[in-house]
């Protein structure tokens, strides 16, 4: 297999990657073959996870689009992936030019994209790091350089915390994320659920062990567990709804009924 040069030296790229599975999702070019393979066998017990992750990304642009218009400016976006067109930082700039975004991910192919999609941007900085060590994000030089604590900012944390299991208490995280944001702040989030699901769960059961089997297991959490994470947030209005239910640009009804599965909600920092 050959190596192309976007794809660090310190990868195996004969392993799945859940950032490059996304990727293929999205309709991108930064995946292997390999990628492409657990896609479609995810794909052949949930036909309709490309319209699911559609759906994520445009919620994310909206959410973002909302976080400008309500007076903030600055982005950390965990769990980023890599970054593709429509990506934050594009619609941040797009709505205030001068917004500054923080993408973070532990993914080294993520990572190496990142560095270079921003090389020659001073507003937009990738850190290495992981969700589940929230100092290290909150000290990183990048964020130190570009993120002002001190004013409100909009935690991202979009089709990233399904990827978190239990044992490694993706609650504290979020958490001590939130409790280290200023006033005012927003939470903006994803996450996959059983629940809006077009099909029997035990059928989409095949696809949570096809993400088990590559060693990124998928957690489904329901709506209700979802709900935790914003603990300490005033929901914005729609509150935790399906993607395209949230504040939509066009009618939700015409929807395909897939990219109704899983949940998304912004809450604010009192």
């Amino acid at each position: 297999m050959e190596r192309p040069a976007w794809a660090p030296r310190s990868i195996d790229i004969s392993v799945p990657s859940v950032s490059r599975i996304y990727d293929y999702y999205l309709g991108g070019s930064h995946n292997f073959e390999v990628d492409r393979e657990a896609a479609r066998r995810a794909m052949e017990f949930l036909p309709g996870l490309p319209k699911i992750s559609q759906a994520n990304r445009a919620f994310m642009r909206r959410a973002v689009r909302y976080a400008v218009a309500e007076g903030v400016t600055q982005f950390l976006d965990i769990g980023s992936g890599i970054p593709t067109f429509g990506s934050a930082h594009e619609v941040a700039r797009a709505a205030s030019p001068g917004a500054r975004v923080v993408y973070v991910d532990h993914d080294p192919v993520a990572v190496a994209h990142s560095e270079a999609v921003l090389a020659d941007n001073d507003d937009a900085d990738v850190v290495a790091a992981d969700l589940c060590k929230p100092q290290e994000i909150l000290h990183s030089l990048q964020v130190t350089r570009l993120i002002d604590l001190d004013r409100p900012v909009a935690l991202l944390l979009v089709a990233v915390l399904h990827f978190v299991e239990d044992a490694d208490d993706p609650y504290a995280a979020v958490a001590e994320l939130g409790a280290a944001l200023a006033p005012g702040s927003l939470l903006v989030l994803t996450h996959a659920s059983y629940e809006g699901i077009p099909m029997p769960t035990e059928r989409a059961e095949g696809a949570v062990d096809v993400y088990k089997d590559i060693r990124n297991p998928l957690i489904m959490r329901s709506r209700d567990e979802i709900g935790r994470f914003f603990e300490g947030y005033d929901m914005v209005e729609p509150g935790l709804v399906p993607m395209p239910r949230w504040r939509p640009d066009t009618a939700p009804e015409d929807e395909d009924p897939w990219a109704l599965s899983g949940f998304a909600g912004v809450g604010r920092r009192p």
